[in-house]
């Protein structure tokens, strides 16, 4: 990973606040490569609370607001404005926040899924195409690891053959009892269709493994029959996903996503297979990769290490047998997107190497989550996507 300290982006962020989780993970992310001047939020809608908030992170007290509607024409009119916004609210926000700082010509960082329908899914993709100056980016942060993108340059080059076959799971057990019930958080708006949208286990962590196998194997879904479950007593969402998927060009693949899974703390892991070979990745244990050539012993690359290649390089930091993990993922993606933030600037075009899940994987997966639903609710019937 290459370091420009010159020029911070001046970046401002929705949601965030007190007792979030992600938003803290976002601010770390954004100042790992040093790309990122933290300036301005509305941490909260609440206007005691967001004042809070951007005291205790250090925002001068003008740019800490309430609304983000006014935060972004506010900023917008300002020499000294955000340029870039990141948005980590709860999942009903997710596109009308968007919206807003995109017509005020603000670059937008977006946690995943991009919206509580396909429908506003691809009213916000209509309003990005009329848009061309400013940059949209989706935090599908598993697909900034190093060895996720060595596999992905190894499909591509072809030494996986002909893909056939792709699976992925993601066992977790947080939910496994009725946790919202107990005025946790994170809890209580992922398991409420009103801020979650239709999905839940299939759209908080379903949507990252159908994402992570479409782009790690070049693949687009075609068709999918779900059986998606509640299995906490009252829960009214989903907390358990199977899912079989068919892909266009003839591939198949299978998914399982579970909030209820005993053992399991976020066990995300992919499979892919091609007439030549297949590869094998954990995101608990992410510096390593497992492939097999057909026929012939099984291998391990790691991260940094022998045989790792180049678009595994662009996104290390540190020298192999030193763990990157998580955090380092999330920054992969905020420095891929401060970059073309960047070459906009000077006016060039980013370089093809520079590649970060955008608006099509947001659209993907919002048709990924609502077939998901509509399958499971007609007993597993086939659905186009």
């Amino acid at each position: 990973m290459s370091f420009d300290f010159q020029n911070r982006i001046r970046l401002g962020m929705v949601g965030g606040g007190e007792g979030a989780f992600i938003g803290a993970v976002h601010r770390l992310a954004a100042r790992m490569d040093d790309h990122y001047t933290f300036v301005a939020g509305a941490l909260s809608s609440t206007p005691d609370k967001a004042k809070r908030s951007g005291a205790a992170l250090g925002l001068a007290p003008d740019r800490v607001y309430s609304d983000y509607e006014a935060m972004a024409k506010a900023e917008a009119k300002r020499p000294d404005g955000i340029e870039a916004v990141s948005i980590v609210t709860p999942n009903h926000m997710h596109a009308p926040v968007a919206k807003a700082f995109l017509k005020a010509g603000i670059h937008v960082i977006c946690d995943k899924p991009l919206a509580l329908s396909l429908k506003e899914a691809k009213s916000l993709e209509a309003l990005l195409a009329k848009r061309k100056d400013v940059i949209f980016a989706l935090t599908h942060n598993y697909s900034g690891y190093p060895m996720i993108r060595h596999a992905k340059a190894m499909v591509k080059a072809g030494e996986l053959g002909e893909i056939r076959v792709v699976q992925g799971e993601y066992p977790q057990d947080w939910l496994t009892t009725a946790l919202e019930k107990t005025g946790q958080k994170q809890a209580a708006w992922r398991t409420d269709p009103k801020r979650s949208g239709a999905g839940g286990c299939v759209g908080d962590i379903g949507t990252h493994t159908y994402q992570l196998l479409c782009d790690v194997s070049g693949l687009a879904g075609e068709e999918l029959a779900a059986d998606l479950t509640s299995f906490v007593k009252g829960r009214v969402l989903d907390d358990n996903a199977h899912v079989m998927l068919r892909f266009k060009g003839g591939a198949k693949g299978m998914i399982w996503a579970s909030q209820v899974a005993p053992g399991n703390e976020n066990g995300l892991k992919i499979r892919i297979y091609g007439t030549k070979g297949g590869l094998e990745w954990k995101q608990e244990d992410p510096n390593y990769l497992w492939y097999t050539p057909f026929g012939e012993p099984k291998r391990l690359i790691t991260r940094g290490g022998a045989g790792s290649n180049a678009a595994a390089g662009r996104m290390t930091r540190v020298p192999p047998g030193h763990p990157e993990g998580y955090l380092e993922g999330f920054a992969n993606i905020y420095s891929e997107v401060a970059l073309a933030i960047k070459a906009k600037r000077s006016g060039r075009k980013p370089d093809k190497a520079i590649t970060f899940p955008g608006i099509e994987d947001g659209v993907a997966g919002m048709a990924f989550i609502e077939a998901c639903v509509k399958s499971s609710a007609k007993n597993g019937k086939w659905m186009k996507l």
